[in-house]
């Protein structure tokens, strides 16, 4: 087993208690500043198979870290900690660009946001030319409950984490049944798009994005003053739907 180590020369010689490794492993994430194997994370920290893997479910566990494809990097959560996030950031790194792209297209916001202990988080965002009045901000998070971003999230989480989340949002049984079907359908879909549902005078439509295992990384969401968008909705579903799609396409193989 590989003898655990401290970052520094200084103290590399004294002894790590547990507590300690989790911080090892969120120190060795910022220094490297990119995306990175377990292997990788053993060779920086010298911590041994075993202790690692359990230090990264917890933290995975609270949204400190992000894994897709066998790669970990910072967090959500670790967005309010550290303004590297970014450039670490596995979907921020694939999706900026088309971001940006979808944003010039419509000349509408651009949002990317994941789910963590039942909130929709904001990781990144493209504000578009045009004035924009919503709850989502880069670092803001909402309820797994209404509008497109919550329940495309929601539709997408396993069964487990689904029923976690409902079991809260929805403590009668009746309407939890409800948004269940709602949610199937959404699935089956493959978006959801939603008008005022969180703020008021504003449309939204939400993409979900996968690993290359199917596994849901985060949501793609596409938001617009109701009156700009009623015109032209299944305009910018189309164009939302074909950035996602490219998205997904970088996810799942890289």
């Amino acid at each position: 087993m590989p003898q655990e180590k401290l970052s520094s020369e200084e103290s590399a010689n004294q002894p790590i208690n547990t507590q300690e490794r989790v911080l090892m492993v969120l120190m060795a994430l910022a220094q490297i500043g990119r995306p990175v194997s377990a292997m990788e994370l053993m060779d920086q920290t010298g911590l041994a198979k075993s202790s690692l893997y359990r230090q990264l479910a917890l933290l995975k566990r609270w949204g400190f870290v992000f894994e897709a494809n066998s790669l970990y990097a910072p967090g959500p959560v670790s967005l309010q900690l550290a303004s590297g996030f970014d450039a670490a950031s596995l979907l921020t790194q694939y999706a900026k660009q088309d971001m940006q792209l979808l944003s010039e297209q419509t000349r509408e916001s651009v949002a990317i946001t994941v789910a963590i202990q039942h909130q929709a988080i904001c990781i990144d965002m493209v504000d578009g030319p045009q004035a924009l009045r919503c709850s989502f901000e880069k670092g803001r998070s909402v309820a797994l409950r209404d509008g497109a971003t919550a329940k495309c999230l929601l539709a997408h989480l396993t069964e487990r984490e689904q029923a976690n989340v409902l079991s809260i949002e929805y403590p009668d049984p009746q309407t939890r049944a409800k948004r269940q079907l709602l949610l199937q359908e959404i699935r089956q879909r493959g978006y959801v798009s939603s008008d005022s549902e969180v703020d008021a005078g504003v449309w939204g439509v939400s993409f979900p994005l996968f690993t290359r295992h199917n596994y849901l990384l985060g949501a793609l969401t596409l938001m617009a003053p109701s009156q700009r968008a009623s015109l032209q909705q299944d305009h910018l579903i189309q164009l939302t739907s074909s950035t996602a799609k490219r998205i997904n396409n970088k996810l799942q193989h890289n």
